[in-house]
């Protein structure tokens, strides 16, 4: 069953039950309430007529004959039905040995009364009864007369009582249909309303199931449907980013694994291919030194291919304990194994270094500075300078390796933190590169809370910055 069903089943359930009692309850206070004044009323009679009775009752000792008594208690009797003939009212008179002395009742009145038993004088005994369909108040009492016993009994129809009950209870019918009829169009229309908007998120959910992350719930109210609206948006939101982030991390997962595997096949293919080519050819030397020159060639590059992905897979981890360290002098213990390094191509190194103490994991920042001025050096020509150079800006402290080579296009600056990718693939495999030095670097600098910058010119060279935050250093000594 759907929600807006529920809702529009249980509104009318609610409905039907508190009107149906509320109005039942209506009209049986009403009813009650007119006939307990009914029987206030025949109670206030019936007193009337006792206390006629009792003035006279003087003078019927006085003459002490029950003729007299029962002439004067019929002239009584006729006289006050006479004034009350339009009120359906009745007096029964009766003595003590059950003789009738006045009626004008037109029904039988029962032999068995229970509003008789334990009567005592002065006391008013009252019932209801039923009679050949008409509903009658009986009111007793008892007066002595000259030590005779008479029964007096004023009764009253209050049939039109329970009929116009009887006709409130089938007006209360009609109206109720008509009412519940109306209900039931407008709860219709009201539950479908209410239930709307999460019919619009339900359809909105099953859109999103099917992929298309990029929709959203559009509900303006400012209720809880409203509220949960903005969170299933906010919620959608935070998925659409989460997919798409994990979309771009597999992408990058894929295209990492077709570089590496390229990066793997080439190599493999020459050594393989110069492998069996010496192994099936007769001796020749100069043949042989070639092949070799190139299998040990390409054996390099796999040397140098599988150090750079064991330092890839190193920085995966967080688990580092960093120390202070003056970067400055590590870059001074480094300085001859670099001059060593440019020292073949004929490339010089410049240092210019101010002091800087940091929180670094010194064989994290070799790995960096090494990869920079390799980076440096495969851009470079002979007789070029590459500098390092350390300071101070803003509270930041700056490390900086600059060359002087070919530089790097702007479509390509935003690429090349990207595993395996090469700006100048002739020029890096001709280095025995593989385009995970910069990627290096960068994971290196976010273990150390620090960002890359890259400015670079084709042909006038190119500047890397390494910008470490000492403030956000401190606030990760955890790592």
């Amino acid at each position: 069953m759907k929600f807006w069903q529920k809702i529009y089943l249980i509104s009318i359930l609610v409905f039907f039950v508190i009107f149906n009692a509320a109005s039942i309850m209506v009209i049986e206070r009403s009813h009650n309430k007119i006939v307990s004044q009914e029987m206030n009323n025949a109670l206030s009679q019936n007193m009337s007529i006792h206390s006629s009775v009792d003035a006279i009752v003087p003078i019927l000792r006085i003459y002490d004959s029950i003729d007299y008594e029962k002439t004067v208690l019929i002239n009584i009797a006729n006289e006050f039905v006479g004034k009350n003939k339009d009120q359906l009212v009745y007096l029964d008179i009766q003595s003590d040995s059950k003789q009738t002395i006045f009626t004008n009742i037109d029904t039988e009145i029962p032999v068995h009364r229970e509003e008789l038993k334990g009567l005592e004088k002065n006391e008013i005994n009252y019932i209801v009864r039923d009679i050949d369909e008409r509903t009658l108040v009986f009111t007793t009492n008892i007066v002595d007369i000259n030590q005779k016993k008479y029964v007096f009994s004023y009764i009253k129809d209050i049939s039109a009582l329970y009929k116009d009950r009887i006709d409130q209870y089938r007006f209360f019918v009609n109206v109720d249909v008509v009412v519940l009829i109306i209900y039931l169009i407008v709860m219709y229309f009201v539950s479908k309303g209410l239930t709307r908007p999460i019919d619009r998120l339900n359809e909105i959910a099953q859109r999103i199931t099917r992929g298309k992350f990029s929709e959203r719930v559009r509900i303006k109210s400012k209720d809880e449907i409203g509220v949960l609206a903005n969170n299933f948006n906010e919620m959608a939101s935070v998925v659409e980013d989460k997919i798409n982030e994990l979309e771009r991390i597999n992408e990058g997962k894929q295209r990492f694994i077709n570089n590496f595997t390229h990066e793997l096949k080439t190599p493999l293919t020459s050594i393989i291919g110069y492998a069996n080519f010496l192994r099936t050819t007769k001796y020749n030397e100069e043949l042989f030194v070639d092949a070799l020159d190139v299998i040990y060639s390409e054996g390099k590059r796999l040397e140098s291919l599988s150090l750079k992905l064991m330092d890839m897979i190193v920085l995966q981890g967080d688990h580092f304990q960093l120390i202070e360290y003056d970067l400055s002098a590590i870059i001074a213990e480094l300085e001859p194994s670099l001059r060593m390094k440019t020292k073949e191509k004929g490339v010089m190194i410049v240092t210019d270094c101010e002091a800087g103490k940091l929180l670094l994991e010194k064989d994290l920042m070799i790995t960096l500075i090494f990869n920079l001025v390799d980076n440096a050096l495969k851009a470079s020509s002979e007789r070029q300078h590459i500098t390092i150079r350390t300071y101070w800006n803003n509270n930041r402290y700056v490390l900086e390796v600059v060359d002087e080579g070919i530089g790097i296009a702007k479509e390509h600056q935003s690429k090349i933190f990207e595993p395996f990718y090469m700006a100048d693939k002739a020029r890096t495999k001709s280095n025995n590169g593989a385009g995970l030095g910069l990627s290096i670097c960068q994971s290196v600098a976010a273990v150390h809370h620090a960002v890359i910058e890259v400015n670079s010119e084709e042909k006038l060279g190119t500047t890397i910055k390494v910008i470490f935050d000492p403030f956000a250093q401190k606030g990760g000594t955890g790592l």
